[in-house]
């Protein structure tokens, strides 16, 4: 009998332990949000190497949340510990604590894998490498022969600081507000390293946002584009880009970091890293580490971030008003930096009597080279002939840079 009673409560025990009992409705929510994510990345392919890890993160921390435990401290008492440990005082190293008149050790519990995984992003580590990485892959050749790309990546900026004064009307503090905002420039690593700063207890909300908005970029993007362009306008035909020099490719990231740097050094360690890789690239004397950049580092760096990030999405902190309200405000950011993007665009195809395509002002937000394919395409339902995406990454890799200076004004002047 007392072996079927113990083996009954070690079923007992088992049960409840499993995720069947120790979980909650919000949980189980998560983890059907996270299956939605993992068919947009798989059958869709929306940003897939960012979107499936993110995804994974956040079906795992939802099925077993101490994988994202932190490390704490358990209080053992002196006497129970030597019976079950099989040792004497003097061979334990833990501290002691006295209560109640009893010595207890104070013995620490490590935390979960996800848990230190995610100081690089709490950090601020893995966003900049992130850039690193970017910069190695980026071409910025199309920006630095037609500089007025400079202006469309700027306006498509602007959602952001809308964003931010409409978060602030509903409540939010100025550091949330300033996490809220920076979705519209669909930049998922600045909305990381931005929040990580600003408000870290809304970082899941914000980055799954973030990501979100840029792989549905293509479905979002071409209504507001149609809506504020005419048929003309969007058959329009630009004439082909100059070629740029070697010099030019390698004068350009030093001149922007030097410039980014004394103007507003909150911005630095983003841009910074950014020009780093692509001067890497650019150079054409260091290819071995500028490869390591755009693939190696760049894929270990991705599946770290995307599943730590995903991991703090979880049912408890994710399922409130707020969450709901942060993505409706990342909803309106994205959309107003699209819209103004466009908008500037017209203004150029009018300064320039009909040689700028609008289109090309929508890619201004930093969904690379995504939101260049969407102007693209667009562009090629009007005119099968026409060719934008290398006049788009003007505006695209501009909203990179655009992006990460936006994150440093935030930065200079909100406090935290």
């Amino acid at each position: 009998m007392g072996i079927i009673h113990g083996f009954l409560e070690g079923i007992v025990g088992l049960v409840e332990s499993s995720g069947f009992v120790s979980l909650g409705w919000q949980n189980y929510v998560m983890v059907a949000v996270s299956f939605v994510l993992l068919y947009l990345a798989i059958a869709k392919e929306y940003e897939p190497l960012i979107l499936l890890p993110l995804a994974f993160g956040m079906l795992l921390v939802n099925l077993y949340p101490s994988i994202m435990g932190a490390p704490s401290t358990e209080f053992v008492l002196q006497s129970e510990y030597k019976i079950t440990h099989d040792v004497t005082s003097q061979s334990v190293q833990y501290a002691t604590t006295v209560m109640n008149g009893e010595v207890y050790y104070n013995v620490p519990t490590y935390g979960g894998l996800l848990y230190y995984l995610y100081q690089g992003v709490k950090m601020g580590i893995y966003p900049p490498l992130i850039f690193l990485g970017i910069g190695a892959m980026t071409d910025f050749g199309p920006l630095i022969a037609n500089p007025k790309s400079f202006i469309l990546g700027a306006a498509a900026q602007l959602g952001i600081f809308f964003t931010f004064f409409g978060a602030i009307f509903l409540g939010f503090t100025q550091a949330q507000a300033g996490s809220i905002g920076i979705i519209g420039g669909a930049d998922g690593p600045t909305a990381i390293f931005v929040t990580s700063k600003l408000a870290p207890d809304l970082l899941g909300p914000i980055a799954v946002a973030a990501y979100s908005y840029m792989a549905l970029v293509p479905i979002i993007q071409p209504p507001i584009m149609k809506a504020l362009t005419t048929k003309k306008e969007r058959a329009i035909k630009m004439s082909q880009l100059r070629p740029v020099s070697k010099l030019e490719k390698i004068i350009f990231p030093i001149v922007v970091i030097v410039l980014v740097a004394l103007l507003l050094p909150d911005a630095a360690p983003l841009v910074g890293m950014l020009m780093l890789g692509n001067l890497m690239k650019e150079s054409g004397v260091v290819d071995r580490i500028a490869k390591t950049a755009q693939n190696e580092l760049m894929n270990i760096v991705t599946i770290f971030l995307g599943v730590t990030v995903g991991a703090t999405a979880t049912g408890t902190v994710f399922l409130q008003l707020n969450t709901l309200k942060i993505i409706l405000l990342g909803l309106i950011a994205f959309c107003l930096g699209t819209a103004g993007g466009v908008l500037f665009g017209k203004l150029m195809c009018v300064a320039t009597k009909g040689k700028v395509n609008p289109l090309i002002g929508s890619a201004g937000v930093s969904a690379v080279p995504m939101a260049a394919r969407v102007s693209q395409k667009v562009g090629q339902q009007e005119n099968p002939t026409n060719y934008l995406l290398m006049h788009a990454m003007g505006p695209n890799v501009a909203g990179v840079i655009g992006s990460a200076v936006a994150a440093g004004v935030l930065l200079s002047v909100i406090p935290h």
